[in-house]
């Protein structure tokens, strides 16, 4: 089977759980035989010529100057050494790494960004400089920080790029490719199946941005297939977009294991013990409820240290609060990790503890486990559906948080099973099964269609 892909971060662009999640996906339809295109956003830079292999350079400027329209110089081409069915394409685009449209309209020039942008820009993604007028397409037009035009456009340049390419079926991760899935699958007649990664209700609560939504909505009811990471994304895109059961599936993330872990490099010395927080530090992840609990588990046991790892637009205001808590001295934030910084941090950890309001799935408690460091997950989250040896709580009841986080540095022995049985657990769940569940979902998606007279 040939899968035309649309998404838009992949290592070594990589800012967060979605990156991770479609390199391990297609790692695993690589390895299944499977064929796919990936379609991107991103140029590639000459610093990872040793990762990658470029098929073509690619020139965007000659398509915005007006280059002929059967030329495909806008589009650059390359490969991965680890992924040879794989090809990818990069198109001219500006989608950012988790950039919401208020970051966006505060642009005060192309290519400028602000501090709330530096921060995702420094969460692993290459710079690069956006075109500012799209010539030669359906329309044309400034970008002046719109990221919604953006959206736009990118969901053009995929469309001539589809016209160019043999696929089976089309494969849109996370709201920002909806838009060009739909419009790709209107101008092939191929089954589009989109991939619902988190939703605005994970992302804003109730207080949700209307046209995202909406965008959502109608990628949802436009696809012969949607895949959600949980039963609990399941019921969202259910219960708040009206989706039809019957075409809503679920197939659960994973965690490579590479059996490398003897390579790490060594945990940094301590005296004190460390409870973690790795990820965004946004609404969604819950750093309020995490330093909340470390109030309260600072009250019984002193000898500890609390670790935030990550940035985002909470990282300020959570700097604040630790303050007017009186625990600033006893919270670390590092900013965002990568590579072996990450590896290090984990080993240092004794507990891992993932407080988010609303978490679809949640692939940083599975790496946790795989450098065998316990979890405590809140019960809002899409990987407690998967994870029996893990301890979990609401994400509001601190008391309770407090509580599990002391019984884990005071008692050895929980540590120890936890970490044990958890890190048994993992085992099962391989991105090659995760593969194989799209596939499943793919073949669904093209008989629905045939069904359907397309």
């Amino acid at each position: 089977m040939k899968i035309f892909m649309l998404g838009w971060e992949f290592p070594p662009f990589i800012s967060g759980g979605l990156g991770t999640a479609c390199y391990g996906l297609t790692r695993g339809l690589n390895e299944l035989g499977h064929q796919i295109v990936f379609v991107l956003p991103q140029p590639v830079s000459s610093q990872y010529t040793t990762h990658v292999h470029l098929r073509s350079p690619g020139a965007p400027a000659v398509m915005a100057q007006g280059g002929p329209s059967g030329s495909a110089e806008w589009c650059s081409s390359y490969t991965m050494k680890e992924l040879a069915n794989v090809e990818f394409r990069s198109i001219p685009s500006s989608l950012q790494a988790y950039a919401t449209p208020e970051v966006a309209r505060r642009r005060k020039t192309v290519g400028q960004t602000d501090e709330d942008e530096a921060d995702s820009a420094a969460e692993g993604e290459d710079a690069h400089e956006p075109l500012s007028v799209l010539a030669g397409g359906a329309g044309g037009g400034h970008y002046g920080g719109d990221m919604f035009a953006e959206i736009q456009r990118y969901a053009r340049f995929a469309v001539r790029l589809a016209r160019r390419e043999s696929f089976d079926v089309i494969h849109a991760h996370d709201w920002m490719t909806y838009p060009a899935g739909i419009a790709v699958a209107a101008a092939t007649g191929k089954p589009l199946v989109i991939h619902v990664h988190s939703t605005e209700f994970d992302r804003s609560g109730e207080h949700v941005n209307q046209r995202i939504y909406d965008i959502e909505r109608q990628g949802i009811h436009a696809a012969q297939r949607v895949i959600c990471v949980s039963h609990l994304t399941r019921n969202i895109v259910l219960n708040r977009y009206g989706a039809p059961g019957e075409k809503v599936e679920v197939v659960y993330n994973a965690i490579d294991l590479n059996g490398d872990q003897h390579s790490l490099p060594p945990p940094i010395g301590k005296d004190e013990k460390i409870v973690l927080f790795l990820g965004r530090i946004t609404m969604q992840k819950g750093p309020e409820y995490f330093l909340a609990a470390a109030k309260k588990v600072l009250e019984h046991e002193q000898n500890v240290r609390f670790v935030m790892a990550g940035s985002g637009d909470l990282i300020r205001r959570s700097i604040e609060m630790a303050a007017e808590m009186g625990i600033g001295h006893k919270v670390v934030f590092t900013g965002f990790l990568r590579g072996d910084d990450v590896a290090r941090v984990f080993k240092m950890a004794d507990l891992y503890v993932m407080p988010s309001v609303s978490e679809p799935f949640g692939i940083a408690p599975l790496e946790a486990l795989s450098h065998e460091v316990p979890v405590l997950i809140s019960k809002q989250s899409g990987v407690s559906e998967v994870l029996g040896h893990a301890l979990k709580v609401d994400f509001w009841d601190v008391n309770e948080m407090a509580n599990k986080i002391i019984a884990v540095l005071r008692h050895p022995p929980l540590q120890a099973t936890l970490r044990e049985h958890g890190s048994f657990e993992i085992r099962k769940l391989t991105w090659r099964d995760s593969a194989q569940g799209c596939v499943r979902v793919y073949g669904t998606a093209i008989a629905a269609s045939f069904t359907n007279g397309n």
